[in-house]
């Protein structure tokens, strides 16, 4: 016999169906709550079926995100194995072995089952933890990134309507002696009635490292500024509380990515992987933190075009009877993530200090007539292929 539990899986509770063998279900539907007595029950469920089976069940589940972690975890804390199955693959599944339009838990748990004995599954192999802190860092990253983006918009549209003369003031807006200065003179009132003397004071203790001098400089400037400015006070209150909150986000967002950012070197350096693929002219820490974490162990493929397959940047092909599509796109089944960095790679590699290989590869491609974006993807491509090598053979990029 072959024993199998599908198991569709839900925020904080799953639906199973047991099999005994392909065609033999095993009682009916059944509910697993995600909590340690919900997975013991579940647990016994499992030693009842390999005692009646003399085999250890295996268990699918389709790729839900977190969700998925509590069982997991716990499957691997009891050596049970089991299958993680792409979604689109069980759908297409599910939708080709019926023509009813029905769709319930218990019927994914069931159809789960079927499919696992219409196919020849892989284990899932569980990634080095390392890697998956590394990937969750390199998101965290991200994700915090594109808020301080949006913080950054909305304090300029703050700014616009109290000080717009103070951008020119520091070299760096976003820095935080600008930042400290504006939080405590927001308007041209209150630089104007401190005075130059008491703004170059306080400007030096902002920024101890830097000379009296170069404090002098810029509170001139920001004399200057005020000056020139064309609102002496806020036009509304609102906007110095805005203002103030805005400011008091961005200093906590610095802080926060570049806590993140240290983290994240720290866990790189410790990677075999993340020296060689620095060694690609354009790739550079951060890249290559990414690229490391979101593509994991490069022992789970065993073809480059796998891995091209795995970022999504593989074309898609439609033909039926007499069409062919001349069109095809790619797939972006992958990471999106994994596939920006990657972006970003060719487009720093194809600079004037970048890959002399990869830019000559790219006047390649253009030459033959290909678009510029097409170039581009044949790039990221290529660059997979190289990446594929380095890694497997432990070599660094030779130019």
């Amino acid at each position: 016999m072959n024993p199998v539990i599908g198991l569709d899986i839900a925020k904080g509770e799953s639906q199973g169906q047991a099999f005994l063998d392909k065609g033999k279900p095993y009682g009916k539907s059944f509910t697993i709550i995600h909590t340690r007595e919900g997975l013991q029950g579940f647990h016994q469920l499992l030693k009842d079926l390999e005692a009646m089976t003399g085999q250890q069940p295996v268990v699918i589940l389709e790729a839900t995100g977190h969700y998925n972690a509590p069982v997991t975890q716990f499957l691997e804390e009891q050596n049970y194995l089991y299958i993680v199955v792409n979604p689109i693959l069980s759908y297409q599944a599910k939708k080709s072995s019926s023509l009813r339009k029905v769709k319930t838990d218990a019927i994914d748990a069931y159809a789960l089952c079927e499919f696992f004995y219409k196919e020849d599954f892989e284990h899932h192999k569980t990634r080095g933890v390392q890697l998956l802190n590394l990937r969750n860092l390199t998101r965290q990253h991200e994700s915090v990134t594109g808020q301080f983006v949006q913080i950054k918009l909305q304090f300029q549209a703050v700014l616009d309507q109290v000080f717009p003369e103070f951008k020119g003031v520091f070299g760096a807006l976003y820095a935080a002696v600008s930042l400290q200065t504006l939080l405590e003179f927001p308007t041209s009132e209150a630089v104007l009635s401190a005075g130059e003397a008491k703004l170059t004071e306080r400007i030096a203790v902002l920024c101890a490292r830097r000379s009296e001098r170069w404090a002098k400089e810029k509170a001139q400037n920001l004399m200057a500024a005020a000056i020139r400015n064309p609102f002496r006070k806020a036009p509304f209150q609102s906007h110095l509380f805005s203002m103030h909150m805005y400011i008091s986000m961005l200093l906590h967002y610095k802080e926060h990515l570049s806590t993140l950012e240290k983290q994240i070197d720290a866990l790189a350096n410790e990677v075999e992987e993340y020296e060689i693929i620095q060694s690609i002219p354009g790739i550079g820490e951060k890249i290559a933190a990414t690229i490391i974490s979101e593509v994991g162990e490069i022992d789970r493929f065993n073809h480059p075009k796998k891995l091209v397959a795995f970022v999504g940047v593989d074309p898609s092909v439609h033909i039926s009877g007499k069409f062919t599509a001349t069109i095809n796109r790619i797939t972006k089944r992958g990471s999106s993530r994994l596939r920006h960095a990657l972006y970003m790679a060719v487009l720093c590699g194809l600079r004037r200090t970048g890959s002399k290989k990869l830019k000559a590869f790219y006047d390649k491609k253009m030459a033959e007539g290909k678009p510029h974006k097409v170039a581009m993807i044949a790039c990221v491509n290529k660059l997979l292929h190289w990446i594929f090598a380095m890694l497997k053979r432990k070599e660094v990029f030779l130019e």
